[in-house]
């Protein structure tokens, strides 16, 4: 097997342009904790409850995306990216991911090609991995993506029309 030993990925999120914070709290992830077995690709494969407050005045809309920097690829991982959620959302049930989006809101495809959320998932034996569920309130209606936008794209567009994030990070090795 592969020796994986690498220095760690810095938390991506200090390092793009500063906006507002809000709060964002979760039944399923606690902050810096290992996730559960229903956020683990091959156990329960459920996208989490989260519940966000305290949102920018001016949002318009919401993306929330589920990143893991310390996978063994020079760009990390996407999980999840769902996009175009309305600003009047607060709040998500666990397994929304693979429910019914509400009206305009999708998911790009992520990193494992399937559109919707993809649980943690990192090499055996690796070092534990970070999993940044984060609510991006947008200052626009729409991001402007599609369906077939990568994450990157996505991610970049977010750069330009976030006006506040909420984040909440747990961990996972096998």
């Amino acid at each position: 097997m592969t020796d994986l030993t690498r220095a760690q990925s810095p938390d991506p999120y200090p390092l793009l342009p500063s906006v507002a914070a809000f709060d964002v709290v979760s039944d399923d992830v606690r902050e810096g904790q290992p996730l559960s077995d229903d956020q683990v690709a091959d156990k329960g494969n459920t996208s989490p409850h989260l519940h966000w407050s305290n949102v920018p005045e001016g949002t318009k809309s919401f993306t929330i995306t589920c990143f893991d920097p310390d996978a063994p690829t020079p760009s990390g991982f996407w999980h999840w990216v769902l996009v175009d959620l309305p600003a009047d959302l607060t709040e998500i049930p666990a397994g929304f991911a693979g429910g019914e989006l509400p009206a305009g809101a999708f998911h790009v495809r992520n990193d494992g090609g399937q559109a919707g959320f993809l649980g943690a998932a990192p090499p055996k034996d690796d070092q534990p991995h970070r999993y940044f569920f984060v609510v991006h309130a947008v200052g626009a209606d729409s991001l402007g993506a599609d369906p077939d936008a990568t994450p990157a794209a996505v991610s970049f567009g977010l750069a330009f029309s976030t006006l506040g994030r909420a984040i909440v990070h747990g961990t996972y090795q096998h």
